[in-house]
This record gives structure tokens, C-alpha cells and sequence, in this order.
């Protein structure tokens, strides 16, 4: 019997990718009927962003949250919401005076960056248990806001995503677990290949699950071309996988991806490669330790 495998699809993430692949979307209505195509596709879980839909950039704004996430709820109410928290948490030093906050700095409040959820209440949502090198900028997580951004989630009726790009970052999510401000069994994500956290390697992504807590459920992606090996290597080590245009914007070398869909559907054809099929809705409910509707 084929292992049943959670598939998240991330649809859009915060890069400029728009201008490298045109089927990143970027309006809540295009952001909303990718998610409901990558799920007819297969996918159990769809990861959220939002785009300012006159400039493609990032955005914080509730009222475009609101709109993505009831167009979705109101054509599929049975897919997985999974909404980022991650905005919010870069910073860029300025110049002359690095202690002074430069341009593409986006940093802000636990509760700011938490507003979407208490506001929309997903199943899902992303906590990242990380302060790092980003790229050239910095993306700063520290333990009190962590802690301030679990209870609002918590409250919220949603499970925390604990995103983690190093393994000193999982020794920091077992300390708040620890602390009782993540509860148990706790839901990972080892993401692979960002510049500058852990490689895209097998040995790095079996390194990291050994360090998770006893019981947590967990999912892996690698970025760019390393998005289907590492798909691969989590599945075979009995993880749960992630793909989208977020993370990578080809189906193969020199294809540009037509869509999320697309992406989704390579996914689960080499998914049954391994004896795996895509898990539900309501089996990834109960993989990811949420409660069933």
C-alpha cells in the first residue's frame, strides 16, 4: 500500500519572481485560483503570500490576506490554509550608520506580523525559528518576539509551521518547545538551499531530521534545482515534501513552469515512484496533528 505523503504547494513567496517566470501570480484572485488548481493537482497544503497586485512586491496588507483566503474557502473549504508570518522580518543596515534601518528594511512587530492570522484563523501558519544571513540582507526571528508570535498563533487556533533553515535553529524551536511555547507533537519544515542556511544535500536534510523532536511531524524543500532531489530524499526518509513557484520557478532545465499545477503534478508522479500517493486533506490533518473537520 502506497505511503501517504502531505504535498504543500508554496504559490508566490516574496522574491522578484514575477519578472522571471509570468506564471507567479500575484493578485489575490491569481494567487487564490493557483491554490485551487494546485490542489485539484494534488496538493493537501497551500502556503500563502501576498503581493501588492500593482507592483508585484511583497505585502503585509490584511485586506489582500482577507481577499486570497476567501476566494479560496469560498470554491474549496477543505484544502489547508498555511499563511506566512515571515514578512516583517528583514533587515537591511544603513549607510552611513549600520545601527540605522536602510531601504528594504521591513522589520516589524510580533503582532503586526501575526495580524493576518488572529484576523483569518488558518489551520496552518509559518513561524520562523531563524535569525540569519538572506541573502545580502538579514532576517531576524529573536527568542522574545518567537515567543510573543507563538502565544498570538496559539490564541489564533492555529499550528506553527516552525520553518528552520540551520540546525542551530532547531535547537532553538526544542528550547521553546522546552519552555511550553510550542506545543507538542510539534510540525517542522527544513527548508534547504537558501543562501546562506544549510545546503541542499541528503546528508544535511537526514542531519536535520535526526535533530527533531521525538514525535514531530515534518516536511522538506530545496530551492531551485535542488527542489525534486530533495523531494526525493524527504519522501524516502519518511517526510512529508513541499514544491512551488516560491521555491522554484522550472518543471525541468530550461522549462519555465506553466504553473503551481504543474509543479505539483511533477510531484506526485515522482511521488509514485516511491510507493508514495498524495495525502488529502483530511490525511494530512491527521499526519500534521490538526484537528479534523
Amino acid at each position: 500500500m502506497a505511503r501517504k505523503t502531505v504535498i504543500t504547494c508554496a504559490l508566490t513567496g516574496s522574491f522578484d519572481t514575477p519578472k522571471k517566470n509570468p506564471a507567479v501570480p500575484v493578485s489575490p484572485e491569481a494567487i487564490a485560483r493557483s491554490a485551487l488548481e494546485a490542489a485539484e493537482a494534488g496538493a493537501a497544503v497551500v502556503h500563502i503570500h501576498v503581493r501588492d497586485p500593482a507592483t508585484g512586491a511583497p505585502s503585509m496588507e490584511l485586506e489582500l490576506y482577507r481577499e486570497t483566503v476567501e476566494r479560496i474557502r469560498g470554491r474549496n473549504a477543505d484544502v489547508i490554509l498555511n499563511l506566512t508570518t515571515g514578512a516583517g522580518g528583514r533587515y537591511v543596515a544603513g549607510e552611513p550608520d549600520p545601527a540605522v534601518a536602510g531601504p528594504g528594511t521591513t522589520l516589524a512587530s510580533p503582532e503586526a506580523r501575526t495580524r493576518h492570522v488572529t484576523e483569518l484563523r488558518p489551520e496552518i501558519c509559518t513561524l520562523d525559528v531563524a535569525t540569519m544571513n538572506f541573502g545580502e540582507h538579514a532576517f531576524l526571528n529573536t527568542p522574545g518576539h518567537l515567543r510573543a508570535m507563538a502565544g498570538m498563533i496559539r490564541e489564533a487556533g492555529a499550528k506553527p509551521e516552525i520553518e528552520v533553515f540551520d540546525l542551530g535553529q532547531i535547537e532553538l524551536a526544542r528550547h521553546l518547545i522546552a519552555e511550553g511555547h510550542l506545543a507538542t507533537p510539534p510540525l517542522f519544515q527544513i527548508c534547504l538551499g537558501i543562501p546562506w542556511g544549510a545546503p541542499a544535500t541528503p546528508e544535511t536534510l537526514l542531519q536535520m531530521r535526526d535533530r527533531l523532536p521525538a514525535g514531530a511531524a515534518w516536511s522538506a524543500f530545496g530551492i531551485s534545482r535542488a527542489e525534486y532531489p530533495m523531494l526525493a530524499v524527504a519522501a524516502a526518509a519518511g517526510g512529508n515534501v513541499r514544491v512551488g513557484l516560491e521555491d522554484n520557478l522550472y518543471l525541468a532545465p530550461g522549462r519555465l513552469a506553466p504553473s503551481n499545477a504543474a509543479l505539483v503534478e511533477k510531484a506526485v508522479s515522482l511521488l509514485a515512484h516511491l510507493d508514495c500517493a498524495p495525502a488529502t486533506p483530511d490525511e494530512a490533518r491527521a499526519i500534521f496533528g490538526l484537528a479534523p473537520r
